[in-house]
């Protein structure tokens, strides 16, 4: 009989055990001939590395595959990266720069060679991380959205969008970045509060009969209004409806207009209007009817639209000469302090501009109404079902996709312009020939923008799967079951999905919606560098000391302020480091933080719990190797086998958990899965179960028919326990499983092969539950006397049960020997009067233990009061340091907290020891 190790050690067995997988091909869709399920991966930049946000929805994803998979479903984990047009562009424009050139120096079509290079050098760094994660994607299916299939999906989306009516191109204003030069998605827009000024300016009304004061955040896009706009109702300014005001500076004329989204309390009830470069103005400008004056160039410096002595000026320079020249000419009223939300990009953190430019859109307010119907009728479900409610509020109001970008690395837009400006849209050049009859003659030049990247991944459910073309893998898991990703995409990506899916396949493109909260550090804190509070899954999986810490969350480009920031944060939240926790105690902490929760605070310390568990099953399981002698694996039905009642409790309990689990994963509720799976597990298998096996294996006077009993018990609840909880925790369940095979005759090669355990109702024993609670709280209640009055472990112990009916009696009758065995008692007297004894009530049954001869009173007595005072000035020295305002101000957050931990501890034992002392003090 083999041993297994006394410890388990992760780092030994993880890796070889998710190659053994990954080569067996047991990740592969197709592997069953049951019902199809899917899920698609939310494309994570090629670009990027695991953070925590991955690592927490790629966990709940396997858990949902790997269990599918066992319920005898074909599971396709479909995985792939997404080009990440703007980071990817960045990152290789960067690695130029250090060369002294740039992408022009290049020219389109070597740069975009270089990029390539680039990212067959540093891709898939996600996908190896993944791996260490333990996801059981199908990596023999791995797509990249910029691979062949993938660009020739994107084309052909576009080209029927446009022979649809539903693509066009157009003049409206977008997010610009001036750094990146090109339009960025309401997505890539980082709105931070900064603190700034707000202007006010007189602008004199044109028959010189006073001037009306506006207020703006922006000086220089006055030289761009086009009217000054008041709420119709405000009686302050009826009289100035139709009027004109010389706008300062340019001397044009530009009227006073009425318009509702004008709020008569905010400011001074005047609001300028400049439609080319605010996304309120622009709407009020169109329902106007006003010009559009763009005062800005590509680079946010001011144009030829502007009076010349401004011209060329950057627009912050230029703000300062406008309100310098207002000044003087006597029309700048006021400055006021200001705090406002300036709109930054996520990849260069330069202030973006509203910029009126020629872009590609696509009716997104056409494409969103069956997206929108789907929802409301509940053919697709949000789970939780409050986030269909943030899915409602950005459908209901749909403008119009900016789908264009103005950069090289991305899906070229298929559009071709003739010399005089006509568009064609087709494939290809060949195609625009022969679809628009035109000759060789006809001079034809592509457009130079590419697709943002929210246009490929909204394909992503069906064009990974081979659409345009009709095949055997699109016909079985489109639509997939369920789609897991973060609420801060709901508009950006979950809805476009369910536009373009509902549009080319004319079905939904996932059925459920699971949307997960945002991870935060334990604090609540988002996690950022900065803070210090950053963490890496593949950290805390293998562990990392603080100096490799401190130089991986730093590097020789930072500031040297800002480095030494991020350093003093890390020390701050990680003095000593991260230990190394395993994949599964991680994996376990994920699923058991994933609530209903808008934000999960993840605490390190939790998953030292989860890391003991692992060690707890894995103790346990040695145990049942270690006591399987003489176990005769031909009792294939238990029933035949004499059941006590602790085995007919645990199968009835083991079945409760096989409940639940289901319904668990069924409604998305991981953490309640991880609760009732820790529960069984922890307490009542390993603490309960496994010691009345102990108890009764080591009773002489246990038959060997009822030994057998014990021994089936325990490897075949340990083998429906290792099923139950492998789709959470796969490492350790799967080296368990290969040392419990043997034993139980088990054929699966792999315990991914295994079936799901399912509900069995003959295993249902309420009565064994009634009883084994019962004995469970006597129990306790004994060991509790034992604990309180330091009775030595090694003492056996009468026990004098009083108050006893007929019923009761009868039970402590049948089981005495389980009593006597788990809390050492010698004899047992059932309604018999007790000497001198403390005591304990179970529901109304009294249990004495006579103290006389077991402990000396006033030893007792004595060694308390001397416990007392050894805790009183422990108290009293922590006490003193935490009033020590220097020790608090100073000492690393860290070091308080566990000594304010060490306080509660103290404090509570000497509330113990006096409780302890009371009672002996009654006796």
């Amino acid at each position: 009989m083999s041993e297994m190790n006394k410890n388990y050690d992760p780092k030994s067995l993880e890796r070889k055990c998710y190659e053994s997988w990954e080569a067996r091909g047991y990740f592969r869709s197709g592997n069953t001939e049951g019902g199809s399920y899917s899920i698609m991966l939310p494309p994570p930049n090629v670009t990027g590395t695991l953070h925590m946000g991955h690592g927490f929805q790629h966990t709940l994803m396997d858990v949902l595959i790997r269990y599918h998979r066992m319920m005898g479903d074909d599971t396709l984990w479909q995985p792939g990266t997404d080009h990440a047009g703007i980071a990817t562009q960045m990152v290789v424009e960067r690695n130029l720069n250090l060369e002294g050139i740039s992408r022009h120096d290049l020219g389109r079509e070597k740069f975009i060679e270089k990029v390539w290079r680039w990212k067959e050098y540093s891709g898939g760094n996600i996908t190896k991380q993944m791996r260490r994660l333990g996801a059981s994607a199908d990596w023999s299916r791995e797509r990249f959205t910029m691979d062949e299939g993938l660009s020739k999906a994107v084309t052909q989306a576009f080209v029927k969008l446009h022979e649809d009516g539903l693509a066009y191109r157009g003049k409206r204003l977008v997010n610009w970045d001036p750094v990146l030069l090109t339009a960025v998605s309401d997505l890539e827009v980082v709105q931070e509060e900064e603190k700034g000024s707000l202007w006010h300016f007189k602008y004199p009304l044109s028959d010189q009969s006073g001037y009306i004061e506006i207020a703006t955040t922006r000086p220089e896009t006055m030289l761009g209004d086009v009217a000054v706009a008041v709420n119709p109702e405000d009686e302050r300014y009826q009289s100035f409806i139709g009027k004109k005001i010389t706008l300062p500076i340019t001397n044009r004329d530009i009227p006073i207009i009425a318009d509702e989204y004008v709020e008569k309390d905010f400011g001074t009830g005047c609001v300028k209007i400049t439609p080319a470069h605010d996304f309120n103005d622009y709407e009020i400008g169109k329902r106007h009817d006003l010009p559009m004056i763009n005062i800005l160039t590509k680079e946010a410096k001011l144009n030829d639209s502007v009076p010349e002595k401004y011209r060329g000026l950057d627009r912050f320079d230029a703000r300062k000469a406008i309100v310098e020249d207002m000044d003087q000419l006597g029309l700048l009223a006021k400055v006021e302090s200001h705090t406002l939300k300036v709109p930054r990009g996520d990849r260069t953190s330069s202030v973006l501009e509203p910029y009126l430019t020629e872009q590609w859109f696509v009716k997104a307010s056409v494409l969103g109404k069956k997206a929108l119907e789907v929802v409301e009728n509940g053919t697709v479900r949000f789970v939780p079902d409050n986030w269909k409610n943030t899915y409602y509020s950005w459908m209901r109001d749909l403008q119009d996709w900016c789908v264009s970008r103005q950069l090289w690395w991305g899906h070229r837009i298929p559009a071709w312009y003739d010399e005089k400006g006509n568009v064609y849209v087709a494939e290809d050049e060949k195609a625009v020939r022969i679809k628009y009859n035109l000759s060789e003659d006809v001079c034809l030049t592509q457009d130079d923008d590419v697709f943002d990247t929210w246009f490929s991944a909204a394909l992503w459910p069906f064009s990974t799967l081979g659409w345009p073309e009709k095949t055997a893998a699109l016909e079985k898991y489109y639509p997939t079951s369920v789609l897991v990703t973060g609420f801060d995409i709901i508009f950006f990506w979950v809805a476009r999905m369910m536009m373009f899916g509902l549009y080319f396949m004319k079905e939904i493109p996932f059925k459920d919606i699971y949307i997960t909260g945002l991870i935060r550090d334990a604090e609540g804190q988002k996690m950022s560098k900065s803070k210090g509070n950053v963490l890496d899954p593949v950290d805390l999986i293998d562990g990392i000391d603080l100096g490799s810490l401190i130089e991986k969350r730093t590097s020789s480009l930072m500031q040297p302020q800002m480095k030494a920031k991020v350093e003093k944060q890390t020390r701050k939240h990680f003095p000593n480091g991260i230990e190394a926790y395993g994949t599964d105690a991680l994996r376990f902490t994920f699923v058991a933080l994933a609530s209903t929760s808008r934000d999960v605070n993840f605490d390190v310390a939790r998953m030292e719990g989860y890391r003991n568990f692992c060690n707890k099953l894995w103790n346990a399981s040695r145990f049942v190797m270690m006591n399987l002698e003489g176990f005769d694996v031909t009792y294939k039905n238990k029933h035949a086998l004499d059941m006590g009642v602790a085995e007919r409790w645990i199968w009835h309990q083991f079945n409760q958990t096989v409940a639940l689990s289901h319904k668990h994963i069924e409604s998305y509720r991981f953490d309640l899965l991880a609760q009732s799976l820790y529960e069984f597990v922890w307490n009542q298998y390993c603490d309960w179960y496994v010691e009345f096996a102990k108890a009764l294996l080591n009773d002489p006077k246990t038959t060997e028919n009822k030994k057998q009993a014990i021994q089936y018990t325990l490897i075949k609840v340990l083998e429906g326990i290792l099923a139950l909880v492998h789709p959470v925790i796969p490492f350790i369940s799967e080296a368990i499983y290969q040392e419990v095979k043997s034993y139980t005759k088990n054929t699966k090669d792999s315990l991914m092969l295994v079936k799901y355990p399912e509900v069995d109702v003959t295993l249902e024993d309420q009565r064994a539950c009634e009883e084994l609670e019962w004995l469970q709280k006597v129990i306790t209640a004994i060991r509790t006397i034992r604990s309180e009055m330091n009775v030595k472990p090694s003492v056996s112990i009468p026990v004098y049960f009083k108050n006893a009916n007929e019923v009761l009696t009868s039970r402590i009758e049948k089981l005495s020997d389980i009593i006597a065995q788990m809390a050492k008692v010698a004899d047992i007297h059932i309604n018999v009067e007790a000497p001198l004894s403390a005591t304990n009530i179970v529901a109304g049954l009294e249990i004495h233990i006579p103290l006389e001869g077991l402990i000396d009173l006033d030893a007792e007595r004595a060694r308390l009061d001397k416990e007392k005072l050894k805790l009183d000035k422990e108290i009293s020295r922590i006490q003193g340091k935490l009033n020590n305002q220097k020790f608090v101000a100073n000492a690393p957050e860290a070091v308080v907290i566990k000594e304010k931990e060490k306080l509660a501890n103290y404090e509570l034992t000497k509330t113990k020891l006096q409780t302890q002392f009371d009672k002996l003090s009654a006796l």
